[in-house]
């Protein structure tokens, strides 16, 4: 996952288009002969593939179709793609029209609302021709929704703490031992870096603005973002104990006051204070190790999350950076799946994607390809390695709803920062939120 693909919800018109699939796909699974690819004269199978991102990953994407074709004579595979911003409303529309494609690149906000309203194909069906073995188990239980598979993992990213050694050397600070470190830690580690580096050089960027390190938070505390069935898995004490950590750090001075953080929040990773070398720390996923690594020209390391106490669960999880699913229309099921699995499983299809897509799901390609990483991803690959054997179960599929989640939390997050809201308030607020949007 790349910078373009920062959080996000469909807009109106793709939201109007997202109400239309409960009519249209009620009886997905019975029309045949609606969207997806068709035949040609000569007999030939023709499959549509969407996908969101920048101009690198459609020249690589389109030389594995490329590849892909030259292995599977007769199966012809045409590439649609956009940003991420028009992706949801574009997707939305064609669903709503019978026309989705065959093969579609899914995101775990979405998943479960397309699959729920029977778009897309429980890919366990087909395991026939689409190889399940080498796929990392904590990866694929994050497609699957009430034992369907509607998506099988791209790769996997983490979420954790993106650390500037740079900065902490120039501070006098050490860095931490992130097995063993708490939350008080990080308070005073952050603050100290603060106190001790220039005007503008802050201990860590404000983490409230993003729900995965939330979701590790209550993780800790044996609780989760969301349930199994689709509903909130957290207390409204777990957020609001959140919120107060938050602004014990604002208050500090170990990050920027309210106005900076919105303003940096804002900016994107581009314009985050790792990237500009104004901050020791920074809550984020390691697909964004490569780029920030690149961007700070400052070799940069990633942390676990502290605990409360050393003996306290990790809260820690894979995330499917993004899935492919097939369109419960499509007329050549069969040969998408056969698609899918070269994506996940040929060794050549690996060597272009490398973690572009996250770390491969496939566990022996993710092996074959470490050497070919970039120093960022590189990182972001040992980290991986280094926390699985303590990772024991796969986040929830979010439910229905999801999207909008994304936004609440960055506008009850910046209502905290101004002191517009306590944290028991904004945690109530939040709540009640989250409840209407994945009620819907």
């Amino acid at each position: 996952m790349r910078k373009d693909e920062r959080a996000g919800r469909p807009t109106r018109r793709g939201r109007t288009a997202l109400a239309a699939l409960a009519g249209c796909c009620a009886v997905a699974l019975v029309a045949t002969g609606c969207g997806g690819g068709g035949d040609g004269a000569d007999g030939e199978v023709t499959l549509r593939f969407s996908w969101w991102g920048a101009d690198e990953r459609h020249a690589e994407t389109q030389e594995v179709i490329e590849r892909f074709e030259a292995a599977n004579p007769g199966i012809n595979v045409e590439g649609e793609y956009a940003d991420w911003a028009s992706y949801w409303d574009r997707l939305a529309t064609n669903v709503a029209a019978n026309d989705a494609p065959d093969i579609i690149q899914h995101e775990e906000r979405y998943l479960r609302e397309y699959g729920d309203r029977g778009a897309l194909l429980n890919l366990h069906e087909f395991e026939d021709v689409l190889d399940l073995s080498n796929i990392d188990e904590l990866a694929l239980g994050g497609g699957e929704v009430d034992g369907e598979l509607y998506g099988v993992a791209t790769g996997v990213n983490a979420y954790g703490i993106i650390a500037d050694p740079q900065i902490f050397e120039e501070a006098g600070v050490e860095m931490p031992d992130d097995t063993t470190w708490t939350w008080d830690d990080y308070v005073e580690i952050a603050t100290e870096i603060t106190e001790n580096s220039p005007d503008g050089v802050y201990g860590a960027q404000n983490y409230g603005f993003n729900e995965a390190g939330f979701n590790i938070f209550a993780r800790q505390r044996g609780e989760s973002l969301y349930t199994e069935d689709g509903g909130i898995g957290f207390t409204q004490g777990t957020l609001a104990d959140w919120w107060e950590l938050s602004l014990e750090l604002q208050d500090s001075g170990a990050e920027p006051g309210a106005a900076r953080s919105v303003e940096v929040e804002s900016g994107g990773v581009d314009q985050s204070l790792i990237a500009t070398n104004t901050g020791a720390m920074y809550h984020s996923w390691t697909n964004q190790l490569g780029v920030l690594t690149n961007t700070s020209e400052h070799e940069l390391q990633m942390l676990r999350y502290p605990r409360a106490g050393e003996d306290d669960p990790t809260g820690l999880y894979l995330k499917p950076a993004m899935y492919y699913s097939v369109s419960a229309r499509s007329e050549h099921p069969r040969e998408a799946a056969m698609f899918v699995d070269f994506l996940l499983n040929d060794p050549q299809a690996a060597e272009i994607i490398l973690a572009d897509r996250g770390l491969p799901a496939n566990l022996e390609l993710r092996e074959q390809i470490r050497d070919d990483l970039e120093a960022g991803d590189a990182v972001g690959a040992e980290f991986i390695e280094e926390i699985t054997p303590g990772i024991t179960d796969a986040a929830p599929v979010p439910p229905i709803g999801a999207g909008e989640v994304v936004d609440l939390i960055k506008r009850t997050n910046e209502e905290v920062l101004f002191g517009r809201l306590t944290p028991d308030e904004a945690a109530e607020r939040f709540m009640a939120d989250v409840e209407t949007a994945i009620a819907r």
